[in-house]
């Protein structure tokens, strides 16, 4: 049974993935460090913010210290913002996938986003309120593919009401990456791959439970067709 509900969010509800990927080659271009798109889609996505910095400069031969990093992280937030105050886009019925899950389970984030960029687009889609916890770039030292981000939100969502007892195999996660796949799993999840950013193909490579094309047919009754009858079928 599902008791819990975790999204990822660049690529599974914010459409934001070419933006991330313009700002990581604007930034690192300004330390001298190439970086094109399909690098970008083949090795970085699903890193945050951190990590992507760090191994960028680290491959290309230059210094990676904190300092620099973190500038580099500030500088990439700001210009973030001016796109976003421009007008983010968001995945066909986002909004109403989280307002329908939600419904019925409790909701968190998990994303190597900063909590200000997450925050920002939730408010944009009117569904703040469906989210019971957030878990960012903030949050943690290690990224994505391990899987720190999705056993912190496990720990976030046994403080909801009748949850201390949660376990992780109950957690149903919605990701786009195969990165985040693969920390979903690390962490003892189901995962459902959102082919929006992946083929379908390597999703289930990366050990997808089930696959979505797009969010069109995401609600309760989607989850319960594709976990809740199998799981009752393994009780007996």
């Amino acid at each position: 049974m599902i008791r819990a509900v975790i999204f990822d969010f660049n690529g599974v509800l914010v459409d934001d993935e070419s933006v991330h990927c313009a700002l990581f080659r604007e930034v690192l271009a300004g330390e001298g460090v190439a970086m094109d798109e399909r690098l970008y889609h083949e090795k970085y996505l699903g890193f945050d913010d951190r990590e992507c910095f760090e191994t960028a400069l680290l491959d290309a031969g230059k210094v990676s210290d904190r300092a620099k990093v973190d500038a580099m992280i500030a500088r990439k937030a700001v210009r973030y913002f001016e796109v976003a105050e421009g007008g983010l886009r968001f995945f066909p019925r986002a909004a109403e996938s989280i307002v329908s899950l939600a419904e019925r389970w409790p909701i968190a984030i998990n994303s190597g986003a900063l909590r200000p960029e997450i925050e920002f687009s939730l408010n944009k889609m009117g569904v703040r309120d469906k989210v019971a916890a957030i878990v960012s770039a903030e949050d943690t030292s290690r990224g994505k593919p391990d899987p720190m981000g999705y056993l912190l939100a496990l720990e976030a969502l046994r403080e909801q009401p009748g949850l201390v007892d949660l376990e992780a195999g109950t957690c149903l996660v919605f990701e786009d990456s195969l990165a985040g796949i693969i920390s979903a799993k690390g962490a003892g999840m189901k995962a459902v791959g959102v082919a929006q950013t992946y083929s379908e193909a390597e999703l289930a490579g990366a050990g997808a439970d089930a696959i979505l094309g797009d969010l069109n047919p995401l609600d309760a009754s989607w989850v319960d067709r594709m976990f809740g009858a199998v799981e009752q079928r393994n009780l007996h």
